[in-house]
Protein backbone atom coordinates (compact mmCIF):
# COMPACT_ATOMS: atom_id res chain seq x y z
CA UNK A 1 0.00 0.00 0.00
CA UNK A 2 1.32 3.55 -1.17
CA UNK A 3 2.51 6.03 1.88
CA UNK A 4 -0.16 8.07 1.53
CA UNK A 5 -2.55 5.44 1.80
CA UNK A 6 -1.49 3.90 4.72
CA UNK A 7 -1.89 7.87 6.70
CA UNK A 8 -5.01 8.53 5.03
CA UNK A 9 -7.36 5.73 4.23
CA UNK A 10 -10.43 5.41 2.93
CA UNK A 11 -12.26 3.36 5.18
CA UNK A 12 -16.39 2.50 4.80
CA UNK A 13 -18.43 0.76 7.29
CA UNK A 14 -14.89 -0.47 8.57
CA UNK A 15 -13.60 -1.44 5.54
CA UNK A 16 -10.13 0.21 4.07
CA UNK A 17 -10.24 0.41 0.58
CA UNK A 18 -7.21 1.25 -1.54
CA UNK A 19 -9.03 3.17 -4.36
CA UNK A 20 -10.98 6.47 -3.27
CA UNK A 21 -12.81 5.68 -7.07
CA UNK A 22 -16.39 3.71 -6.92
CA UNK A 23 -17.44 2.86 -10.35
CA UNK A 24 -20.85 1.51 -11.43
CA UNK A 25 -21.74 -1.24 -14.57
CA UNK A 26 -24.54 -0.24 -16.50
CA UNK A 27 -24.43 2.12 -19.99
CA UNK A 28 -21.76 -0.11 -21.20
CA UNK A 29 -21.93 -1.51 -25.14
CA UNK A 30 -21.05 -5.27 -23.74
CA UNK A 31 -19.98 -7.53 -20.39
CA UNK A 32 -16.19 -7.61 -21.70
CA UNK A 33 -16.05 -3.71 -22.04
CA UNK A 34 -17.32 -3.83 -18.48
CA UNK A 35 -14.75 -6.08 -16.84
CA UNK A 36 -12.07 -3.98 -18.72
CA UNK A 37 -13.10 -0.50 -17.25
CA UNK A 38 -13.41 -1.67 -13.93
CA UNK A 39 -10.26 -2.92 -14.45
CA UNK A 40 -8.74 0.13 -15.66
CA UNK A 41 -10.47 2.22 -13.16
CA UNK A 42 -8.55 0.33 -10.19
CA UNK A 43 -12.06 0.58 -8.23
CA UNK A 44 -12.71 -1.87 -5.41
CA UNK A 45 -16.22 -1.03 -4.80
CA UNK A 46 -18.69 -1.27 -7.67
CA UNK A 47 -22.01 -0.70 -7.90
CA UNK A 48 -24.83 -2.57 -9.47
CA UNK A 49 -28.78 -1.72 -10.04
CA UNK A 50 -30.65 -5.01 -8.45
CA UNK A 51 -33.55 -4.33 -10.24
CA UNK A 52 -32.21 -3.81 -13.70
CA UNK A 53 -29.20 -6.16 -13.48
CA UNK A 54 -29.07 -10.14 -13.44
CA UNK A 55 -27.00 -11.77 -9.92
CA UNK A 56 -28.08 -15.09 -10.56
CA UNK A 57 -31.63 -14.41 -9.78
CA UNK A 58 -32.80 -14.73 -13.87
CA UNK A 59 -31.35 -18.84 -14.79
CA UNK A 60 -29.97 -18.59 -18.22
CA UNK A 61 -29.53 -15.21 -18.56
CA UNK A 62 -25.72 -13.85 -18.67
CA UNK A 63 -24.73 -13.09 -14.88
CA UNK A 64 -22.23 -9.85 -13.98
CA UNK A 65 -20.57 -12.02 -11.17
CA UNK A 66 -19.35 -13.49 -14.47
CA UNK A 67 -17.24 -10.46 -14.85
CA UNK A 68 -16.94 -8.84 -11.94
CA UNK A 69 -16.02 -11.14 -9.04
CA UNK A 70 -16.88 -10.72 -5.88
CA UNK A 71 -13.76 -12.51 -4.18
CA UNK A 72 -11.78 -9.26 -5.91
CA UNK A 73 -14.61 -6.30 -5.57
CA UNK A 74 -16.56 -4.63 -3.22
CA UNK A 75 -20.35 -5.36 -4.59
CA UNK A 76 -22.48 -2.74 -3.92
CA UNK A 77 -26.09 -3.17 -4.62
CA UNK A 78 -28.13 -0.36 -4.99
CA UNK A 79 -31.71 0.74 -5.52
CA UNK A 80 -31.86 2.43 -9.10
CA UNK A 81 -35.35 2.41 -10.21
CA UNK A 82 -37.62 2.47 -7.26
CA UNK A 83 -39.54 5.58 -6.60
CA UNK A 84 -40.54 4.67 -3.00
CA UNK A 85 -39.56 3.83 0.44
CA UNK A 86 -41.31 0.04 0.40
CA UNK A 87 -39.61 -1.18 -2.69
CA UNK A 88 -36.30 0.22 -1.55
CA UNK A 89 -36.36 -2.15 1.78
CA UNK A 90 -37.47 -4.90 -0.79
CA UNK A 91 -34.61 -4.58 -3.09
CA UNK A 92 -31.82 -4.18 -1.07
CA UNK A 93 -33.77 -7.20 1.05
CA UNK A 94 -32.88 -8.88 -2.17
CA UNK A 95 -29.72 -7.90 -2.60
CA UNK A 96 -28.78 -9.45 0.55
CA UNK A 97 -30.58 -13.05 0.05
CA UNK A 98 -28.49 -13.03 -3.58
CA UNK A 99 -25.28 -12.62 -1.83
CA UNK A 100 -25.03 -14.84 0.66
CA UNK A 101 -26.09 -12.14 3.61
CA UNK A 102 -24.41 -8.67 2.24
CA UNK A 103 -25.07 -5.96 4.04
CA UNK A 104 -23.37 -2.99 2.28
CA UNK A 105 -25.89 -1.27 0.36
CA UNK A 106 -25.93 2.03 -1.88
CA UNK A 107 -29.65 3.50 -1.20
CA UNK A 108 -30.94 5.97 -4.09
CA UNK A 109 -35.47 6.42 -3.86
CA UNK A 110 -35.78 9.03 -6.57
CA UNK A 111 -38.62 11.52 -7.41
CA UNK A 112 -39.10 11.41 -11.00
CA UNK A 113 -37.73 9.82 -13.97
CA UNK A 114 -36.97 13.35 -16.00
CA UNK A 115 -34.53 14.68 -13.15
CA UNK A 116 -33.42 11.60 -11.22
CA UNK A 117 -33.39 13.78 -8.17
CA UNK A 118 -34.11 11.78 -4.79
CA UNK A 119 -37.10 11.62 -3.57
CA UNK A 120 -36.19 12.98 0.47
CA UNK A 121 -39.14 11.75 2.26
CA UNK A 122 -38.80 8.31 0.89
CA UNK A 123 -35.22 8.15 1.23
CA UNK A 124 -35.04 9.03 4.85
CA UNK A 125 -38.00 6.75 5.69
CA UNK A 126 -36.28 3.80 3.77
CA UNK A 127 -32.62 4.72 5.15
CA UNK A 128 -34.38 4.57 9.19
CA UNK A 129 -35.81 0.88 7.96
CA UNK A 130 -32.54 -0.14 6.46
CA UNK A 131 -30.40 0.50 9.45
CA UNK A 132 -32.52 -0.79 11.55
CA UNK A 133 -32.75 -3.92 9.55
CA UNK A 134 -28.70 -4.38 9.91
CA UNK A 135 -27.80 -2.96 6.82
CA UNK A 136 -24.83 -0.68 6.19
CA UNK A 137 -26.39 2.26 4.03
CA UNK A 138 -24.45 4.63 1.68
CA UNK A 139 -27.03 6.64 0.87
CA UNK A 140 -27.85 8.81 -2.51
CA UNK A 141 -28.85 12.31 -1.28
CA UNK A 142 -29.29 16.43 -2.66
CA UNK A 143 -26.61 18.93 -1.80
CA UNK A 144 -28.81 19.90 1.32
CA UNK A 145 -26.38 20.11 4.40
CA UNK A 146 -29.57 19.53 6.86
CA UNK A 147 -30.62 16.29 5.56
CA UNK A 148 -26.92 15.18 5.31
CA UNK A 149 -27.01 15.56 8.34
CA UNK A 150 -29.84 14.08 9.45
CA UNK A 151 -29.05 10.56 7.43
CA UNK A 152 -25.82 10.57 9.39
CA UNK A 153 -28.03 10.22 12.70
CA UNK A 154 -29.79 8.07 11.44
CA UNK A 155 -26.79 5.62 10.90
CA UNK A 156 -25.60 5.95 7.57
CA UNK A 157 -22.28 5.03 6.76
CA UNK A 158 -21.70 7.26 3.57
CA UNK A 159 -23.21 10.60 2.46
CA UNK A 160 -23.45 10.30 -1.18
CA UNK A 161 -24.61 14.12 -2.05
CA UNK A 162 -24.96 14.75 -6.04
CA UNK A 163 -22.70 17.41 -7.45
CA UNK A 164 -25.20 17.65 -11.00
CA UNK A 165 -27.74 15.45 -12.08
CA UNK A 166 -27.48 11.66 -12.90
CA UNK A 167 -25.96 11.46 -16.19
CA UNK A 168 -26.00 15.44 -16.86
CA UNK A 169 -21.66 15.30 -16.83
CA UNK A 170 -22.15 18.86 -16.27
CA UNK A 171 -19.27 18.72 -13.42
CA UNK A 172 -19.12 19.96 -9.82
CA UNK A 173 -22.00 22.73 -10.05
CA UNK A 174 -22.54 23.20 -5.95
CA UNK A 175 -19.12 23.42 -3.94
CA UNK A 176 -20.59 25.70 -1.37
CA UNK A 177 -22.92 22.99 -0.08
CA UNK A 178 -20.72 20.03 -0.46
CA UNK A 179 -17.89 21.79 1.51
CA UNK A 180 -21.06 22.35 4.15
CA UNK A 181 -21.57 18.85 4.06
CA UNK A 182 -17.63 17.69 3.95
CA UNK A 183 -16.83 20.12 7.07
CA UNK A 184 -19.42 18.50 9.89
CA UNK A 185 -19.89 15.09 8.59
CA UNK A 186 -18.34 12.32 10.49
CA UNK A 187 -18.53 9.23 7.68
CA UNK A 188 -17.39 9.43 4.31
CA UNK A 189 -18.91 12.10 1.79
CA UNK A 190 -18.65 10.53 -1.72
CA UNK A 191 -19.56 12.50 -4.49
CA UNK A 192 -22.45 10.92 -6.76
CA UNK A 193 -24.04 12.07 -10.03
CA UNK A 194 -22.92 14.84 -12.43
CA UNK A 195 -18.81 13.99 -12.73
CA UNK A 196 -18.30 14.48 -16.65
CA UNK A 197 -14.66 14.37 -16.98
CA UNK A 198 -11.50 13.57 -15.05
CA UNK A 199 -11.11 17.74 -13.89
CA UNK A 200 -14.59 17.44 -12.18
CA UNK A 201 -13.38 14.26 -10.38
CA UNK A 202 -10.48 16.41 -8.93
CA UNK A 203 -12.54 18.85 -8.11
CA UNK A 204 -14.65 17.06 -5.82
CA UNK A 205 -11.56 15.65 -4.08
CA UNK A 206 -9.77 18.84 -3.85
CA UNK A 207 -12.23 19.98 -2.21
CA UNK A 208 -12.09 17.15 0.71
CA UNK A 209 -14.77 14.57 -0.87
CA UNK A 210 -13.62 11.08 0.65
CA UNK A 211 -14.40 9.48 -2.81
CA UNK A 212 -16.26 9.74 -5.95
CA UNK A 213 -18.75 7.69 -7.70
CA UNK A 214 -19.57 6.90 -11.35
CA UNK A 215 -20.87 5.41 -14.18
CA UNK A 216 -21.50 7.66 -17.18
CA UNK A 217 -18.19 9.52 -17.08
CA UNK A 218 -16.98 6.20 -18.25
CA UNK A 219 -19.54 3.86 -19.70
CA UNK A 220 -20.10 6.97 -22.45
CA UNK A 221 -17.12 8.54 -23.25
CA UNK A 222 -15.22 7.61 -26.42
CA UNK A 223 -12.89 5.22 -25.29
CA UNK A 224 -14.43 3.93 -21.67
CA UNK A 225 -11.24 1.90 -20.76
CA UNK A 226 -8.91 5.46 -21.69
CA UNK A 227 -11.13 7.32 -19.42
CA UNK A 228 -11.35 4.65 -16.19
CA UNK A 229 -7.82 4.73 -16.01
CA UNK A 230 -7.84 8.93 -16.44
CA UNK A 231 -10.03 8.88 -13.51
CA UNK A 232 -8.22 6.99 -11.65
CA UNK A 233 -5.22 9.03 -11.68
CA UNK A 234 -7.70 11.92 -11.17
CA UNK A 235 -9.35 10.47 -7.68
CA UNK A 236 -5.75 10.18 -6.78
CA UNK A 237 -4.24 13.55 -8.11
CA UNK A 238 -7.26 15.58 -6.50
CA UNK A 239 -6.76 13.78 -2.81
CA UNK A 240 -3.04 14.45 -2.81
CA UNK A 241 -3.70 18.23 -3.72
CA UNK A 242 -6.34 18.70 -1.30
CA UNK A 243 -3.86 17.55 1.12
CA UNK A 244 -1.58 19.04 0.40
CA UNK A 245 -2.93 22.49 0.51
CA UNK A 246 -3.17 24.73 -2.31
CA UNK A 247 -1.50 28.13 -2.67
CA UNK A 248 -3.48 31.65 -1.58
CA UNK A 249 -5.58 33.06 -4.27
CA UNK A 250 -4.08 36.42 -5.31
CA UNK A 251 -5.79 39.59 -7.13
CA UNK A 252 -2.45 40.07 -8.37
CA UNK A 253 1.19 39.25 -9.51
CA UNK A 254 3.74 37.45 -7.68
CA UNK A 255 6.93 36.42 -8.91
CA UNK A 256 7.98 32.96 -8.65
CA UNK A 257 11.62 33.96 -8.23
CA UNK A 258 11.71 37.44 -5.95
CA UNK A 259 14.02 39.88 -6.13
CA UNK A 260 13.64 41.53 -2.82
CA UNK A 261 17.15 41.51 -1.07
CA UNK A 262 19.24 41.16 -4.17
CA UNK A 263 22.73 42.78 -4.97
CA UNK A 264 21.89 44.81 -8.05
CA UNK A 265 24.88 45.79 -10.56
Amino acid sequence: MMAEQQDDPFVVAGTVYPSRLLVGTGKYRDMEETRLAIEASGANIVTVAVRRTNLGQHAGEPNLLDVIDPAKYTILPNTAGCYDADSAVRTCRLARELLDGHRLVKLEVLADQRTLYPNILETLKAAESLVADGFDVMVYTTDDPILAKRLEEIGCVAIMPLAAPIGSGLGIQNRYTLREIIEQAKVPVIVDAGVGTASDASIAMELGCDGVLMNTAIAEAGFPVMMASAMSHAIKAGRLAYRAGRMPRRAYASASSPIDGRFHV
